[in-house]
C-alpha cells in the first residue's frame, strides 16, 4: 500500500476494522462531496473529494474481507478516474448510488 495522503492517521488495520458497509458508506461521503462540489462548480474541491475516495478505495479493494467485491470494486475506481479526468455529476451522482448497493446494509441505511 502506498502512503496515504489524504488519511494519514488510518491504518490498515484500523479501516480493516470497519464492517463493508461503513467503508462503502465512507467512500460514498467523498462523492457526496464531490457532487456537492461540483454543483458549485467548485472543482478544485471536488477533485480533492476524488483522491479520498481513491484513497479509501485503494484500502477497501485490499480488505481480506472483500473478496467477492473486488472485481466490482475496481471497476467502481475505473469510473472513478473516468468522472476524476472528466468532471460529470450525473456519472459522479451514478457512482455513489451504484457504489452504496453494493452492500444490502449500506443501502438500506441511505433508503
Amino acid at each position: 500500500m502506498y502512503p496515504l495522503i489524504y488519511h494519514k492517521n488510518l491504518t490498515t488495520d484500523k479501516w480493516f476494522s470497519y464492517p463493508r458497509h461503513q467503508q462503502l458508506l465512507t467512500i460514498a461521503n467523498e462523492l457526496n462531496r464531490a457532487q456537492n462540489a461540483l454543483l458549485k462548480q467548485d472543482y478544485d474541491n471536488a477533485i480533492h473529494s476524488w483522491e479520498r475516495a481513491f484513497e479509501l478505495t485503494d484500502l477497501t479493494v485490499g480488505d481480506p474481507k472483500n473478496p467477492n467485491l473486488m472485481k466490482e470494486l475496481l471497476r467502481f475506481r475505473e469510473l472513478l478516474g473516468e468522472v476524476f479526468t472528466k468532471p460529470d455529476a450525473a456519472l459522479n451522482k451514478l457512482l455513489m448510488d451504484t457504489l452504496v448497493k453494493l452492500d444490502p446494509q449500506a443501502y438500506n441505511m441511505l433508503n
